[in-house]
């Protein structure tokens, strides 16, 4: 078990010392503070889509069912594979998953009976403490006015040149704060990365 001066070792060391100090003052008050501090407020350059952004219209592709639709979503490739002057040989696509309204995701559990009203709120409590190892919650944002989920397992990809960067400045709903960016990762961690699956593969 991690002590909260054990969490200093895996801190980015590009940090100024103010933001380090901050970062770590947040994940010692870990999952009590799963709140605004999540985004940042200042310093987003408004040509930029950073990794854990939220876009609010692209399109998603419902397998196999085909369904497409627009909706928000959270971007997961990192910054400097979508940056435009990152020129290679070979296009790239940017990876993102859609952001589920909680309350449509309570209410469709209602609504189908899968599980009893006590269960589900404790589920939707594990969620909000991020708890559940395959969904990233996101809490209220200045341009998010709804308590959203992100299921890491329902992936999308685009061409990086299909996203607009001339509007990211109304489509971003927010960007995420170096607590939340941190958050992020340590999810997208252990959601797609298990040293201690526990399978002997055998040479």
């Amino acid at each position: 078990m991690l002590g909260p001066r054990d969490f200093e070792v895996y801190l980015p060391k590009y940090l100024s010392p103010e933001t380090e100090e901050k970062l770590f003052s947040d994940l010692s008050q870990f999952p009590d503070n799963i709140d605004d501090r999540m985004y940042r407020t200042i310093g987003v350059d408004p040509d930029v889509i950073y990794q854990g952004d939220g876009l609010s219209d692209l399109l998603v592709v419902e397998l196999p069912s085909l369904r497409i639709k627009r909706a928000p979503c959270l971007v997961l490739s990192n910054t400097c594979d979508m940056d435009p002057l990152n020129r290679r040989p070979f296009s790239t696509n940017v990876i993102y998953a859609p952001i589920m309204n909680m309350a449509t995701y309570q209410e469709w559990l209602l609504e189908r009976r899968l599980r009893s009203v006590g269960s589900i709120n404790d589920r939707l409590s594990a969620i909000r403490r991020q708890q559940i190892t395959q969904v990233f919650y996101l809490p209220p944002s200045n341009h998010m006015d709804y308590e959203g989920m992100v299921f890491c397992d329902r992936l999308v990809t685009c061409p990086n040149d299909a996203i607009d960067r001339n509007n990211l400045g109304e489509a971003r709903l927010f960007s995420l704060s170096q607590y939340g960016q941190y958050l992020f990762l340590f999810k997208l961690s252990i959601h797609f990365t298990r040293v201690t699956e526990g399978v002997d593969r055998a040479y």
